[in-house]
């Protein structure tokens, strides 16, 4: 990374433009630049091969009074991020979208939280404020006081300008907020001929809860409890990502019998997680008796997680500087002896779907994500690699024990609802090769080290189950200043819009669900 943080460098001073470059004391780099030399920047990095912008956020009174904007950039096969840090004189900022498409739903975020403008941007709409929040009102400004927010009155010009299309036999079909059974609520706006769709426009953060917002203040055990909450399937993934931000503020050393355990905990959650989705497909076909199995091993694996750390979905284990406790050697032989009968009748379950010629049928080129999205959306996790590509977080920016274990990459080239299925079934089991080998049956060590954060700030990323999580935190004096989450989720949920034009309506369900986005944790 200190190679592409010089090329930008000397381009800029090349051009006119000043630059402070430094490193992060988690290997980020970090360039310091001007609001107008942020699309000179910007168009030299889209110039560099496999540059991906993975994240764009503010901070108020970084160092210095006013607003501080955030773009973080990886190249693949780098091991640390690259951030721009611009420093705003006011309140606009420049639109790099020409450049890096996803940092259009990036800038909205920015705008809705901090009041910041974004000259040349396509897209002005709110994203996470909904119109029931007045004008003038950005939550995330240290200013903001939540009790004197008076709700606005929504008239006709206040609702949301959903895209519209004109032409003989189009129409729309709005489906949500409130969905059947216990979904999240979001919107999804269909523009439609007959059956099939030709655009779709989601529309979120009906489960905006403010949570950055929360997070200021709060000591490191805190902010990490917090974490949890984003959503409640990647408990483990965002705990251990934002623990691994303050650990590199706080210059802590996790212990080796932590970090064991933090892996078996990580890739728990992963094996629950796609159990789920791929029980989800089946039962999306009209195969409950073929999804039954995969149902039972969830549960299976959810009751592990309640013996082996207490809680079924893996909260109060990872905390700041460790684990919250080891677990017995017993215990963790039975989950070893467990994992042979798991894969056993994974495996049959499986083949009853594989055998299944109208089951392939469905998933077969449903929802294909075609891989020229992967770049310009972010898109990471299983709906990549189904894809075609080779990324994944504990391989191109490996922590704990990763880089040790290697993890196989699980792929495949279609980019269909199979694929995914696919993907998703391969990683459970290289999820449990993982845990066999990461865990220790031999001997045991301390699991936590003291984690006491003064001030400073750094970045961690994870690979959740549905992909890459990003977490920054800013610490003042052993408080939590400013802490940006971002899930896989929310830039995948952009793929969701490209995957169903031209299918159907009624295989909207199905590639929702191979995909198997989280609402909580895209809205936060």
């Amino acid at each position: 990374m200190a190679e592409l943080m010089t090329i930008i460098e000397s381009h800029l001073v090349a051009k006119g433009f000043d630059g402070r470059s430094r490193t992060g004391v988690d290997g980020t780099g970090y360039l310091s630049i001007s609001v107008v030399a942020l699309v000179e920047a910007a168009e030299e990095l889209k110039r560099q091969p496999g540059v991906v912008l993975v994240g764009l956020w503010a901070a108020e009174a970084f160092g210095a009074p006013g607003f501080t904007l955030f773009y973080a950039f990886e190249q693949r096969g780098a091991p640390a991020l690259f951030i721009l840090e611009v420093r705003l004189p006011g309140n606009r900022g420049m639109s790099i979208a020409s450049e890096f498409p996803v940092a259009s739903y990036y800038q909205r975020e920015v705008s809705d939280g901090f009041g910041i403008e974004f000259d040349g941007a396509f897209d002005r709409r709110r994203l996470f404020l909904h119109e029931v929040y007045p004008d003038g009102c950005h939550p995330l400004r240290k200013s903001f006081d939540g009790g004197k927010v008076v709700p606005a009155r929504i008239t006709p010009e206040r609702e949301y300008a959903f895209r519209e299309f004109g032409g003989e036999g189009i129409y729309q079909i709005p489906v949500g907020p409130v969905h059947a059974g216990i979904i999240e609520p979001g919107h999804f706006r269909f523009s439609v001929i007959g059956e099939t769709i030709f655009n779709l426009e989601t529309r979120h953060f009906w489960k905006h809860r403010g949570l950055e917002k929360l997070a200021e203040g709060r000591e490191a055990n805190a902010a990490v409890q917090l974490a949890e909450c984003v959503s409640g399937d990647e408990s483990a993934a965002n705990a251990c990502g934002l623990a691994m931000a303050i650990e590199r503020v706080a210059g802590t050393v996790v212990p080796r019998r932590a970090w064991e355990l933090r892996t078996a905990a990580l890739e728990l959650e992963r094996i629950y997680s796609h159990l789920g989705d791929l029980a989800g497909m089946v039962v999306d076909v009209a195969y409950p008796t073929g999804a039954a199995p995969f149902f039972i091993l969830r549960e299976e694996i959810l009751r592990w997680n309640a013996e082996l750390t207490g809680s079924r979905f893996l909260k109060g284990f990872i905390v700041p500087g460790g684990v919250s406790r080891d677990i017995p050697m017993d215990f963790l032989e039975d989950l070893h002896e467990y994992a042979e009968c798991f894969l056993s009748r994974f495996d049959a379950a499986l083949d009853d779907i594989y055998n299944s010629a109208w089951v392939i049928d469905r998933l077969e080129t449903t929802g294909i994500v075609k891989p020229e999205l992967i770049a310009p959306l972010n898109l990471t996790g299983p709906v990549a690699r189904a894809s075609g590509a080779r990324i994944d977080n504990r391989i191109d920016h490996p922590y704990g024990l990763y880089s040790e274990l290697k993890p196989e990459i699980q792929t495949d080239e279609a980019g269909d609802v199979l694929g995914r299925f696919q993907v998703k079934a391969g990683e459970i089991e290289e999820s449990l090769r993982l845990i066999r080998d990461a865990v220790n049956l031999e001997e045991t060590g301390p699991v936590r080290a003291e984690c006491r954060p003064g001030s400073g700030y750094a970045a961690a990323a994870v690979e959740a189950a549905r992909g890459q999580n990003l977490h920054w935190v800013f610490f003042k004096n052993g408080r939590l200043d400013r802490w940006k989450a971002r899930t896989a989720s929310f830039s995948n949920w952009l793929a969701m819009e490209h995957a169903v034009i031209g299918n159907i309506v009624p295989d909207f369900p199905l590639i929702n669900k191979s995909m198997n986005l989280s609402y909580a944790g895209n809205d936060l």
